[in-house]
Formats: structure tokens, C-alpha cells, sequence
């Protein structure tokens, strides 16, 4: 069972945030998430990060610009992510409004792995280009920019993922992760990078006296393609990221969005006026990502680059259409897993929901600290959201792979707090070379490849890496809640201001915690339980005595009498009013 527990907050920074004018409620959740002062949940584009911070911009600029110049053929070699495709639709957007010949290709996954690959590189040669860029990969590509460099090919790399241990020999690298770059945010998606090169180009043709006033005006009309780009990629979203979400959901929400977002909403029954960084996140970005997943990201980016809402809402609907199968495929593939996690002897097994099974032993034994699992069934689009699933069900490090060509098998694995995941495979690639051939990643997800013969060996490999690296305390699931609500903060003027801000990746929305009575419950839409619950202390109803009407989405599990809860505060819009509602995120029963 998960650990709730509240976050610490420094007293003294919430009391002057309260002191200055803000909520004491608000000041709490600030004061916990590293807010000491307003100026940090500044919105305005005028807070944003300067682009000169960021190392090589300005060379980039002026190369691109010299390049816009003598009318030079450019290539944008995208990634196969929501990331990626966002970055790509930027750069091709930006790009092509500032004067430039610009175009793209995107990689299949399944038949030339990831980043700018010597096969990606001769393919992209054939469309004769006199530039290569990068979007949201490159950084670790040093084969292939040797064979672009061997083809008489210039590489531009624009990335965001860490550095392997050599550079590539590009022309020029705009990477806030790279050696020697002193960007203060770090954490720039493959989008945002972009987005600033782009930045920097029209104060580079601007100097030139090339730029004219309506060229210049639009870059800002990509940032809601920014903000989707930083969300689905889930990094972390410091003060620079959080204004650009908050100035790309802005224009969603006033309908000034691109046509392939509006129309990804439409599939979804999302209405654009609401949305949050969820739909971006957890809507929108899957039925990009379905794309790269099951296909190829060309149909993603042709969507976001479309002008006309008819063809957008088309390549939407075949998007939605490939969520939907990309939902059935992973299904059956983690029933396959859970299955197969059922016959592992308890020695090696992981904890399962509600206890050990059945051998009475189980729970004296020692569990595992990781999860490494093959099904040659498996498909490779689809082992990076099992993986997740795992990970959040059994709350350890996991990583799932599907057979790839030539004997090999390629792995996506997601970790926990406490194990950094590249590090993890960096650590075990030096103990054990022949395991891994390729690797590469952050500290919550990473991709590899191995030889299918190596697989149970590489499984018991990183066990032992895990081992060393993972606590008991790491391998307990934690809930961080910001405590209990006072009666008076039960409101809607205090879920509005919530529901205003940008939550996300290290600026996690609020959750507040509380124990409850049951009033009532029903399953609605046959599959969520509405409820009524009353605050409680211990078994006594409290003072206010008042019922709050709250609902758990995805479960039908009927609830205790008594509960304590992990909630969040949502409004329910219908028929034109709008009203206060609890948001259950996890309940466990209260026994006397």
C-alpha cells in the first residue's frame, strides 16, 4: 500500500508570500513547489530566458541566415515522438515564415532506429539538401553526421537529450544539456530548443535589415506548438517552461491555436476553451505519439502543419484512429506481462497489490528491484507505455522490449525516483560491455538495444545494478499530498486559481489528502463512481457537516464507509453552471 504523506514547505517563504497578497492556501503550495517570490509565476513572454544564455544560438542564427540568403535547400531530420513532431512543425513553420527553403524527413522507427542514422543520412541526400537540422535528437548521433559530413552534407543539431561521452562533428550544436552551454534552464523540450534557434534567427535577419514586420510578428503563433512539444515530452516545467506552456495554452484557449490541435481536440470531445497541460499531455500528445508508435510520424506532422481545418480534421481522425488500435495492442501486451509476472517464484517477484499470493512464505522473501521482460509478441511501438505501466503498478524500475531485426531486441524502460536510468545502463554497460549495444536516455526513461540471446543475462545484470542503487525506502511508493483542506478552502474561487496555473513534471498539481464518510456512490458512463463525501475526523463527522460531491474516474471499485483520500479540487461544468468537485486520486479504508 502507497505511503501518503504531505510535503514539507519553508513556513517563513509561505508567510511572506501570504504577506505579500497571496492565499494562504496558495502560498503553502507555492512556498512547497520552490516559490519564493510572485516574479517566479510571472506569465509574460518578457520573462522568458534570453536566447544569447543559450550556447551557439547566435552561430546557428547566422549560419541559417547566411543560408536564407543564397536561397540553400534546408532538411529537418525530425524524431518520432509528440516531441519530435512538435519541433519539426516548428522548425519547418518558423523557418519557412523567416524566408527559408526548408523541408523534412522523419525516420521509421522500425527500420532505422533512432536520430540521424548513416541510413537516415543517405536517404535524406537523395532530396538534395544543402543543410541537414536536427530536431530533438542528434546529440548522440556521431556515425551519422560522419556520413553527412563524408556526402558533403552540413549538420545543424538542435537537441535537448544528454551527451554521450563524444560529440558529434557538427557544424554546430544548440544543445542546453551540451559541455560549456550555461542556459539556466535545462530542461527545454526538443520544441523549445527550436523554438529559441528560432528566436535567434529573426534577431539575426532583423540585424541584417531582413526581416520584415509581419515575419517578425509570428513566431509567437508557434507557441502553442511549444507548449505541446514540453508537455508530452514531460520535462521538468521550471519558470522558463511554465511560461511557455502557460503562453501556448493561451492561445488554445482563445481559439488562435493551429489547426491540427484544434482538430486533436475535436477527436478527443475536448473542448479547446478548457484545455489544460492534461489534454496536452495526456490527449493530445498520445494520439500524436500513436502515429510514430504503430506507423510513421509523418502523418503526425502533416497534421500540425496543416492550414486547412478539413484536412486537418481528416488527419486527425486517422490519428484517433491509431490510438484507439495502439489502446487494444497494449492492453493484451500487459495482460501478457501481468500474466507472466504471475508465474516468476515468489523469490523473484515483485509485491503484488493486496499481498504475496499465495504462498504463505512470499512475503518473507526477497523481491526484486526491477523489471526487465521480453514477449516475442510484443510490439516495439507499444514497450515504452508498458513499460510505464509497469513502473506505476509495481513501482520499480522496468524496462520492456520487443524483437527488432537480426537477432536483436530493442528496450524501453521508465524508473522511479532514486535510480537514474541512464546512469543505471551506463553503469552496467562498463561492468558488462557485451550487453548493451546501444543506449541512451535521462533519468526516468532510456532506450537500448541488446542481443535476444543476451536477454536473461542483461535481466539479471541490471537486477544487480538496481540492487545496489535502489533502498527499501526507494521501492515504497510514496504519495505527496499538500495536506488537509480547511473547511473554508473547499471553494470554487479556490479551484479556479488552481485550475489557472500550469501544473506538470517538478511543478506537480496540487493534492490534498483527508478523511471521509461515504454518503453515497454510484457508477456513472459505466466505468467512474460518483460520490458524496463528507469530512470526518476519525469517526466523527466534523463540525461543518458538509457533503461535497466528488468522483473517481476509471474505477467502479465501491468504496468503505470510512476513507481517507488523496483528492484533488476540479470544477463540474453542466448546463451552464459550474460547481465545486473532489477529484479522488487514490482512497485507503479507515478501520476503528
Amino acid at each position: 500500500m502507497p505511503t501518503i504523506l504531505p510535503r514539507s514547505y519553508p513556513e517563513d517563504v509561505a508567510q511572506r508570500l501570504a504577506a505579500a497578497g497571496m492565499a494562504p492556501l496558495l502560498a503553502r503550495i507555492y512556498a512547497a513547489r520552490g516559490i519564493t517570490g510572485a516574479a517566479q509565476l510571472e506569465t509574460g513572454t518578457r520573462g522568458l530566458l534570453p536566447f544569447a544564455q543559450l550556447k551557439n544560438a547566435q552561430q546557428m542564427a547566422a549560419l541559417l541566415a547566411d543560408a536564407i540568403a543564397a536561397r540553400k535547400k534546408l532538411l529537418i531530420v525530425a524524431d518520432y515522438d509528440a516531441d519530435g513532431a512538435t519541433a519539426c512543425a516548428i522548425g519547418l513553420r518558423g523557418l519557412r515564415t523567416l524566408g527559408a527553403r526548408a523541408d523534412f524527413i522523419v525516420p521509421n522507427r522500425f527500420e532505422y532506429g533512432y536520430g540521424l542514422t548513416p541510413e537516415i543520412v543517405r536517404i535524406a541526400a537523395r532530396m538534395q539538401p544543402d543543410i541537414l537540422i536536427t530536431v530533438d535528437n542528434g546529440i548522440a548521433s556521431v556515425e551519422g553526421v560522419a556520413e553527412a559530413n563524408r556526402l558533403g552534407l552540413r549538420v545543424l543539431v538542435t537537441d535537448h537529450h544528454l551527451p554521450g561521452e563524444a560529440l558529434p562533428d557538427a557544424l554546430c550544436i544548440v544543445n542546453p544539456n551540451q559541455p560549456g552551454c550555461d542556459f539556466p534552464s535545462k530542461n527545454l523540450s526538443g520544441a523549445g530548443v527550436m523554438f529559441y534557434v528560432l528566436l535567434a534567427l529573426r534577431a539575426e535577419l532583423r540585424a541584417r535589415g531582413r526581416l520584415t514586420e509581419d515575419s517578425g510578428r509570428k513566431l509567437v503563433e508557434l507557441l502553442d506548438l511549444v507548449a505541446l512539444g514540453t508537455v508530452a515530452d514531460v520535462v521538468k516545467l521550471d519558470e522558463n517552461n511554465r511560461i511557455l506552456v502557460h503562453q501556448g495554452l493561451q492561445r488554445i484557449r482563445s481559439g488562435r491555436a493551429c489547426c491540427g490541435i484544434n482538430a486533436l481536440l475535436r477527436a478527443a470531445r475536448k473542448d479547446a476553451a478548457r484545455a489544460s497541460a492534461y489534454e496536452l499531455g495526456f490527449v493530445v500528445g498520445p494520439r500524436l505519439n500513436a502515429a510514430g508508435r504503430l506507423e510513421d510520424m509523418s502523418l503526425g506532422i502533416a497534421c500540425l502543419m496543416s492550414d486547412e481545418m478539413g484536412d486537418a480534421t481528416e488527419l486527425a481522425a486517422q490519428l484517433d484512429a491509431l490510438n484507439r488500435e495502439r489502446r487494444s495492442i497494449e492492453a493484451d501486451m500487459q495482460q501478457a506481462a501481468l500474466a507472466a509476472l504471475e508465474r516468476i517464484p515468489p523469490a523473484g517477484s515483485c509485491p503484488r497489490e493486496g499481498g504475496g499470493g499465495g504462498d504463505p512464505d512470499a512475503a518473507q522473501r526477497p523481491f526484486r528491484s526491477s523489471l526487465a521482460m521480453f514477449d516475442e509478441n510484443w510490439h516495439q511501438g507499444v514497450i515504452g507505455i508498458l513499460a510505464s505501466r509497469l513502473k506505476d503498478r509495481y513501482h520499480r524500475p522496468a524496462i520492456a522490449f520487443a524483437r527488432a531485426q537480426n537477432g536483436e531486441l530493442k528496450g524501453s524502460g521508465r524508473s522511479i525516483p532514486g535510480l537514474h536510468l541512464r546512469d543505471a545502463l551506463d553503469m552496467l554497460s562498463k561492468r558488462q560491455p557485451h550487453l548493451l549495444q546501444k543506449f541512451g536516455g535521462h533519468a526516468m526513461a532510456a532506450g537500448l538495444s541488446i542481443r535476444e540471446e543476451h536477454f536473461a543475462e542483461f535481466r539479471d545484470a541490471f537486477e544487480a545494478v538496481a540492487q545496489g542503487l535502489l533502498s527499501p525506502s526507494d521501492l515504497t511508493k510514496v504519495i505527496e499530498t499538500d495536506g488537509a483542506l480547511a473547511s473554508g478552502d473547499f471553494s470554487l474561487t479556490i479551484a479556479r486559481s488552481l485550475e489557472q496555473q500550469v501544473w506538470g513534471q517538478g511543478f506537480p498539481q496540487p493534492l490534498f489528502e483527508g478523511e471521509f464518510d461515504v454518503v453515497f456512490q454510484r457508477v456513472v458512463g459505466e466505468k467512474h463512481l460518483k460520490m458524496a463525501l463528507r469530512p470526518s475526523s476519525g469517526r466523527e463527522p466534523t463540525a461543518d457537516a458538509n457533503a461535497y460531491d466528488a468522483i473517481h474516474f476509471f474505477s467502479t471499485t465501491p468504496l468503505t464507509e470510512h476513507i481517507r483520500a488523496v483528492y484533488s479540487l476540479g470544477i463540474n461544468e453542466y448546463n451552464g453552471s459550474a460547481s465545486l468537485q473532489l477529484v479522488v486520486r487514490h482512497w485507503q479504508t479507515m478501520h476503528d
